[in-house]
């Protein structure tokens, strides 16, 4: 029988929801998990639309803490799909008997602190429970976002969203199909799409950056050899600035002639690696005129690729700096766009009006589809908290505290919800990162700081807002020496009508914020204030 009293609640069943169940396993606390889906795996269980596939290298987008797990489990591609990840994480709930604890199809609905208590109560759609601690693991890129136009229920044909793709999946083959977002799901489906149906019109409101993914079967003796030396590799993640090691660059981009740097951009375009570009200099992110250098290298790879001028040119991102947005990995994203079968509709010309019985009005007129695929991203990093009633001490409402921006401290608690932590939460380095070791990184520390209130008889923590403040403004301090908040990123917010716009990562480096949350928890956890 399920406790209705356990010590603590975690939500999500992803990666992060995983671990952290089996992380408070080992301090021996009951812990009950709640989980929308029927399955695990979190986005990569909702995310099985043609194409799927991380964007981090197999090798590295796994767990650490298990050896064992590292050894018996063998990727087989550079880049995982979502079957393969997925199947991933269903073996890891096999193997250490996970499942027993996770209550399937069920949606929380709210969580309110008790001061009296000192508990939350949990409210789903068919229980109630009380837990003395709530972990979100929520996952950042887990509420799915339509167009922002009306109409849709009036569509006569089937209408899928990438991020909710039917399981049985979608047969368009043969079909008139539009297509309505070019992120990074809609550069993954678009060529695949394009090839199954008889005819495709995508419409594209931003362009976006995007490299060649080099994908391909892993080599026996790669993986032997990363299997080999994983405990290294592991630490080399933990201290990089992106979870993903790459050699630190020592110059400018304005510093090396036009030459050598498009030999630079050409071997890391070559090298398939998202980051490869971004991190050749060290002022890419930082410097306008650097930034453009690598910009206008990946537009003329774009010029090199597509056939028609004016097509590569609608193609080819302008309003943003390259990496202020996700970048994005593909297998003939470009290519595709040679085809006499597609066609690309620039939205920043003709804006999208209604979607109509027969297709897609733009105010150049309509188009008429036999299906239409939505692929236009998230409601990130605060979507999912938002959809919860959360209410703190006093009955705060976390969406109110938030209605100006997200406000945490180190992106693990926050002020005035004591007992309540995020995985991998807004103004952490998270979406910035490799997640799987930001993950590791946030269950291993919420972990260790349970562990430590419960050894000195604690009963509740929460940061001081003063605490938050400070890490609040340092996150907006050293995002403003960035280029990111000149474009208008989901990383803002931006891409959600009436969300504040407000940088919602850390930019300052995995490695460098993992200093700072041991030294908190060296302090005796500075800046929260720990109450019996």
């Amino acid at each position: 029988m399920p406790r209705t009293e356990p010590d603590v609640v975690v939500v999500g069943a992803g990666f992060a929801g995983l671990y952290q169940l089996y992380r408070l396993r080992e301090l021996g606390l009951t812990t009950r998990v709640f989980e929308t889906a029927d399955g695990v795996g979190g986005t990569w269980y909702w995310n099985r639309y043609p194409g799927a596939r991380c964007d981090v290298e197999s090798l590295s987008y796994s767990y650490s803490f298990s050896p064992e797990l590292e050894q018996e489990w063998t990727w087989s591609e550079k880049y995982p799909t979502q079957p393969e990840i997925l199947a991933y994480l269903e073996h890891v709930a096999d193997r250490f008997d996970l499942r027993r604890d996770i209550t399937f199809g069920t949606r929380v609905e709210s969580c309110v602190w008790d001061e009296r208590t000192r508990r939350w109560t949990v409210t789903t759609g068919s229980e109630t429970v009380t837990a003395q601690f709530v972990i979100m693991a929520t996952g950042c890129l887990s509420v799915a976002k339509a167009p922002e136009v009306p109409g849709a229920a009036s569509f006569a044909g089937p209408i899928h969203h990438t991020s909710h793709w039917p399981h049985e999946g979608a047969d368009v083959s043969g079909s008139r199909l539009g297509v309505i977002g070019t992120g990074s799901s809609g550069i993954q489906s678009i060529p695949i799409l394009a090839e199954q149906a008889s005819d495709t019109t995508v419409f594209q409101r931003t362009p976006n950056f995007s490299m060649p993914a080099g994908n391909r079967p892993l080599e026996a003796s790669e993986i032997s050899a990363m299997k080999r030396d994983y405990r290294a590799w592991r630490e080399q993640q933990r201290s990089s600035g992106f979870g993903v090691p790459v050699p630190e660059p020592t110059k400018s981009a304005l510093e090396a002639t036009e030459q050598e740097r498009n030999a630079v951009y050409q071997a890391a375009w070559d090298q398939g690696m998202l980051t490869a570009v971004m991190s050749a200099y060290t002022d890419t992110l930082t410097d306008a005129a650097a930034n453009d250098t690598a910009a206008e290298f990946v537009r003329g790879k774009i010029r090199e690729i597509v056939d028609d001028p004016a097509t590569a040119e609608t193609l080819s991102p302008r309003s943003f700096p390259i990496g202020t947005k996700r970048p994005c990995l593909d297998t003939g994203y470009y290519a595709t766009f040679n085809r006499d079968d597609v066609h690309l509709v620039d939205l920043r010309e003709t804006p999208l009006v209604e979607i109509t019985e027969k297709g897609v009005r733009t105010t150049a007129g309509e188009y008429e589809f036999d299906a239409l695929v939505f692929a236009t991203g998230f409601d990130a990093m605060t979507g999912a908290l938002d959809r919860i009633d959360i209410r703190g001490r006093d009955g705060q409402r976390l969406r109110d505290k938030w209605s100006e921006g997200p406000r945490t401290y180190l992106g693990l608690a926050v002020a005035g919800f004591p007992n309540l932590f995020t995985i991998t939460g807004p103004s952490s380095p998270s979406v910035l990162t490799n997640m799987v070791v930001s993950i590791e990184l946030h269950v291993e520390w919420v972990t260790d700081m349970i562990a430590h209130l419960r050894a000195q008889g604690l009963r509740a923590a929460e940061p001081t807002p003063d605490a938050e403040d400070e890490w609040v403004g340092h996150v907006e301090e050293v995002g403003n020496m960035t280029l990111y908040p000149e474009a208008d990123s989901w990383y803002m917010g931006a891409n959600v009508p009436g969300k504040p716009r407000v940088f919602m990562a850390y930019i300052g480096g995995l490695g460098v914020y993992r200093q700072r949350c041991d030294e908190v928890a060296a302090n005796g956890y500075e800046g929260f204030e720990l109450a019996s």
